[in-house]
């Protein structure tokens, strides 16, 4: 009991993470672009299409056209920054990610981006901290955030250990640790003699069995089998999108976006599963009438699988 009680607070947190980072992500810029001219918003959504195509010259043009009209729309900023790094001009791409950052420091995606543009330079945010709002306590904890994300977790731990105790220092400390031990399982599970994998390893029979319910489409039992094993393994993408997939064809499109966004936060370096997460959040969405966020994790979804 003690054990579920604790997992069940951690979850909790990292779900809390994610609808933060998705109601963030979820503002369209058809709401962002209410107050401005239609000029403005045709640029705009042109050079967004253009970026789309990997047109990146003509979506900087037209970028900085919509800075011209109107310099208070810090997005824009956010999106040249995005657009020069996709075309490899880090210096200016820094440039502007600062210049976003700086108008809402505790935006995460503004500063995700920063910490990209730094990395591909082979510089880190200790060259720009006077330069940012660094005592800034969310940009802190989105900065941990992050580098756990991009599985820098000792850059993450660094963090962590300068931050006061809180739930957030506390929750990612434990994901880091349960992520540093995952390679050791694997390993683990790697070494069994193959003839009695299934047996050794109950990771593995779930796996099995989910997988055959999912064949023969009988969702009512995955959700029960994938609640089951999110008992046992609470940390494991895998059963978070089975459950969410049985409870989304069960009609349970609500619950199912939670435990489907649940699994994209567990996720780590496995396109084909979070291809399928998409695609299911899609799926949900789309019944539920959030058009802009079932386009959105169509969006996401990688070539190849």
């Amino acid at each position: 009991m003690k054990f579920r009680l604790k997992w069940s607070i951690y979850i909790l947190g990292i779900f809390i993470f994610s609808q933060l980072i998705y109601a963030q992500e979820e503002e369209s810029a058809e709401v962002f672009l209410e107050d401005y001219t239609d000029e403005f918003q045709e640029t705009f959504f042109e050079a967004l299409k253009q970026k789309g195509i990997e047109n990146y010259d003509k979506a900087i043009n037209l970028f900085l056209k919509c800075k011209r009209l109107d310099s208070t729309f810090n997005v824009v900023d956010f999106e040249l920054a995005k657009s020069y790094l996709a075309n490899k001009q880090y210096v200016v791409a820094q440039q502007y990610g600062i210049e976003a950052l700086n108008s809402e420091p505790e935006n995460y995606w503004y500063l995700n981006v920063v910490v990209e543009i730094l990395q591909k330079q082979g510089n880190s945010m200790e060259m720009i901290k006077e330069q940012i709002s660094y005592d800034n306590s969310k940009l802190i904890e989105n900065l941990a955030l992050i580098y756990f994300q991009k599985k820098n977790y000792q850059k993450s731990l660094n963090i962590l250990k300068d931050m006061k105790d809180s739930s957030f220092k506390e929750l990612l400390s434990l994901r880091i640790k349960d992520s540093l031990d995952l390679p050791k399982n694997v390993d683990e599970i790697k070494e069994a003699p193959p003839a009695q994998n299934t047996d050794l390893n109950p990771l593995l029979k779930y796996k099995e069995e989910i997988a055959e319910l999912i064949r023969i489409k009988n969702y009512s039992s995955l959700v029960i089998k994938a609640d089951e094993a999110l008992e046992e393994f609470p940390s494991q993408p895998y059963f978070y999108f089975a459950k969410g997939m049985g409870l989304n064809r069960s009609g349970k499109q609500k619950e199912a976006t939670g435990e489907l966004e649940t699994a994209l936060d567990f996720l780590i370096e496995d396109i084909e599963l979070g291809n399928n997460i998409y695609r299911e959040l899609a799926k949900a969405y789309t019944f539920l009438g959030n058009s802009s966020k079932a386009n959105m994790y169509l969006s996401k979804i990688k070539s190849g699988s």
